[in-house]
């Protein structure tokens, strides 16, 4: 009897490849997060819900901190020299974060996972916990 170094993975039944779907669409652009609630409003699942409500806490904290950050950035620019680069220095610190978050949550999507994201997942879901139901 040989064993191979390999293993198969299970079949996974069409109507959680479906869920899956909706999920890893949303963290994939504007585009793919408007096309997975409309896959998601024909077929409400609890993976594509939680998914959807990440990325939407996403986007809006994002925003809110892009515009918060843009006024630091605006204030800090009449500081001779350090001033713009801690500028920026607050602007990468803030996309790379985002899109390790973004990545995150996408690990999470593509295992079939319902898992937040640190920091801002669990406040994300108390705060939209009627969306997307």
């Amino acid at each position: 009897m040989s064993t191979s170094p390999f293993t198969v993975a299970p079949e996974v039944p069409a109507a959680q490849q479906e869920d899956r779907a909706v999920a890893i669409l949303s963290y994939i652009t504007i585009i793919g997060f408007i096309v997975a609630i409309i896959l998601h409003s024909s077929k409400k699942t609890a993976l594509g819900a939680f998914h959807l409500r990440q990325v939407l806490g996403f986007i809006l904290i994002g925003f809110g901190a892009g515009i918060a950050l843009g006024i630091t950035v605006f204030i800090l620019a009449f500081i001779p020299v350090i001033g713009p680069m801690l500028g920026m220095l607050l602007w990468a610190t803030l996309w790379i974060g985002g899109f390790v978050l973004v990545v995150m949550g996408l690990i999470a999507a593509i295992q079939g996972k319902q898992t937040p994201v640190p920091l801002i997942g669990e406040p994300i879901q108390k705060w939209f916990a009627n969306v997307f139901n």
